[in-house]
């Protein structure tokens, strides 16, 4: 296999971990009757965390068609290989979507938890305008980024994979999870999406994810890491 279509497959196989465990959690937690926000945050965490780790060294790990603008207006990476990664991103992220509805459904009360919960599809909380809810997804989004520059980017990172990326998700989720669901990523919204047909304020998480991870990969690039160590 040639070095863009591996790069691809682990992009699409590390989405699908962290749509498959993270939108999982979700509705496990609403069909089980779980302990909430705090094991979700956990479960994208470390599904980030080891879904980073499994493929950083294949493809850099992105797993987040923000973090691929990110890195293609930073000149880490090409638009021919920025759009394979992000079409991979989707892909990984609509079988996880699938295969959670098929799974689901075939468990009593799972279609109710699907209902409930959208499927796991971040979505804003109740009462929470999309404006706020895309306000946050740019802060959120923001710190991401930023920590995935500072422990796995800059060359003088420290070398834990994707460990304090995913706890990055985690803390960002333990915050923003009940105001704007804490996505962070467009392919973690459109795989559910697809599959449970929750389309609620769809462009913020989209705009907003984007949006955070160009202004915290400017500012790293240009302002904290030293040019010859990018």
């Amino acid at each position: 296999m040639s070095e863009t279509p591996r790069k691809c497959v682990a992009e699409a196989i590390g989405t699908f971990m962290l749509i498959f465990i993270g939108a999982g959690s979700i509705i496990t937690d609403k069909l089980f009757h779980g302990a909430g926000l705090l094991p979700i945050a956990l479960a994208h965490g470390l599904a980030l965390s080891i879904g980073v780790s499994a493929t950083m060294n294949v493809s850099g790990g992105h797993l987040n068609p923000a973090v691929t603008i990110a890195a293609l207006a930073t000149g880490r990476i090409d638009l021919k290989n920025a759009i394979a990664y992000i079409i991979s991103q989707i892909a990984g992220a609509t079988i996880g979507g699938f295969l959670l509805l098929t799974i689901y459904t075939s468990i009593p009360g799972g279609h109710d938890a699907i209902v409930a919960t959208g499927l796991g599809t971040p979505a804003p909380g109740a009462g929470v305008t999309p404006m706020t809810a895309f306000l946050v997804e740019i802060a959120l989004t923001f710190l991401l980024a930023f920590a995935i520059f500072g422990t796995a980017v800059d060359k003088r990172a420290p070398k834990i994979g994707g460990f304090g990326i995913g706890l990055m998700i985690a803390g960002d989720i333990l915050l923003g999870g009940p105001i704007s669901g804490a996505s962070m990523n467009p392919a973690r919204t459109l795989g559910p999406a697809i599959a449970g047909g929750v389309w609620t304020a769809h462009w913020v998480y989209w705009a907003g994810p984007i949006i955070g991870a160009l202004i915290a990969a400017f500012l790293y690039d240009y302002v904290i890491m030293e040019p010859e160590k990018k």
